[in-house]
């Protein structure tokens, strides 16, 4: 055997998982088609936030945004790790009602959160447009670079020994070997495939479907924007069925930059901006912060999240092929779980008992598709 875990893929996810089992001493080896963290990585926001959309995505976002600040003084400058701290904004007293709820929620399992009245809100974000209601403030969440991050997991990952190659496409997955379109042939005891959307296109039936999102960054305007600020609407954008929706979405970055969001489209397969649907999230990113008209922006882009039918990863063992593990398709949210994510796989790879439940990301939640002859990307 070449290695005894070779992991397909170095995106945050990939990156995370080697950084941890190279830790835990197994002989690790990522391929990466193209440049690490290049991917849906590169495209992400880079929010460290709890989501409580439902238990299973509570527990592995809490751990991950855990893991995340214990492990900040590590962090190089070039990750810009901020801790901001997220306001999901009320507009009306329905809404309010609603973060009250969720702060009661949190305070019966322990997560700091606090709620704002208008004036207080207003009085640590003066630019939001006038009128809202209130707020809830999750204090302890951050901001980073994701791309940085990235590069900052496989520097841990090669510092523990483990092997990272570059434009090394793989092709082909049989039990305990890859092949690459350079013509190599690797084996390992177990694979893990981390590829994101491509790992649908390595493995037929599996249940992924590219989620698209656009972002727009503005040049540097410090102090303008304090906290991570979302609409307490977030979720329905998130977690919702329609082809396409919006939802405001603004990070403050280190550089003094805003990052505007965000965009979901199921439908459009294309890199190219959909300016319509742009249109849709500036206008309502304008609602909330009308002084973000009279910004400059400096760059768009889209990307695709990989996305189960239930929006939550897939982590554990792939059922239709022997030795090939899962860890994909968490959507939104791979930033935030990544170490969490990484350490739940690496506990059942180790056959250790986890220390979240890993029953709700299983792959063997979902039919499976028995795996074809042969399959090139």
């Amino acid at each position: 055997m070449d290695c005894d875990i070779l992991i397909i893929g170095a995106g945050i996810i990939g990156a995370a998982l080697a950084a941890e089992l190279a830790a835990r001493r197994f002989n690790v080896l990522v391929l990466e088609a193209q440049t690490p963290g290049g991917g849906t990585s590169a495209a992400g926001m880079g929010h460290l936030v709890v989501l409580d959309d439902n238990p299973a995505e509570l527990a592995l976002s809490r751990e991950g945004v855990s893991r995340w600040l214990a492990c900040q003084s590590q962090l190089p400058e070039q990750v810009e790790f901020r801790r901001t701290g997220t306001l999901w904004l009320a507009r009306n007293p329905v809404e309010m009602a609603e973060a009250e709820r969720k702060q009661a929620f949190y305070q019966s399992i322990g997560l700091q959160s606090q709620l704002l009245t208008a004036n207080q809100l207003y009085a640590c974000e003066p630019h939001l447009a006038p009128g809202l209601a209130g707020a809830l403030l999750r204090p302890d969440e951050a901001v980073i670079y994701p791309p940085a991050a990235v590069n900052w997991l496989l520097h841990c990952a090669k510092t523990a020994g483990a092997a990272v190659l570059r434009e090394q496409q793989v092709t082909e997955i049989r039990p305990h070997r890859v092949s690459t379109q350079q013509g190599r042939v690797w084996q390992a005891e177990r694979i893990v495939v981390a590829a994101g959307n491509a790992s649908a296109h390595l493995l037929p039936g599996l249940p992924l479907k590219p989620r698209k999102g656009q972002l727009v960054i503005t040049e540097r305007y410090p102090g303008m924007v304090n906290h991570q600020l979302v609409a307490l609407d977030y979720l329905q954008s998130a977690h919702g069925s329609a082809a396409s929706s919006v939802a405001f979405n603004v990070q403050p970055r280190a550089t003094g930059q805003l990052l505007i969001g965000s965009s979901r489209s199921f439908d459009d397969t294309s890199p190219e901006i959909d300016w319509p649907l742009m249109g849709r999230m500036l206008n309502a990113a304008f609602d909330y912060l009308p002084a973000l008209r009279n910004l400059n922006a400096i760059r768009t882009w889209a990307g695709f999240r990989p996305s189960t039918p239930d929006k939550l990863p897939l982590l554990g063992p792939w059922p239709a092929m022997d030795s090939v593990w899962l860890a994909t398709g968490h959507e939104g949210i791979g930033i935030t779980t990544a170490l969490a994510s990484a350490a739940l796989l690496a506990d059942q790879l180790c056959d250790i008992p986890t220390a979240l439940d890993g029953s709700p990301f299983r792959p063997d939640r979902f039919e499976t598709a028995p795996v074809a002859e042969e399959l090139l990307i």
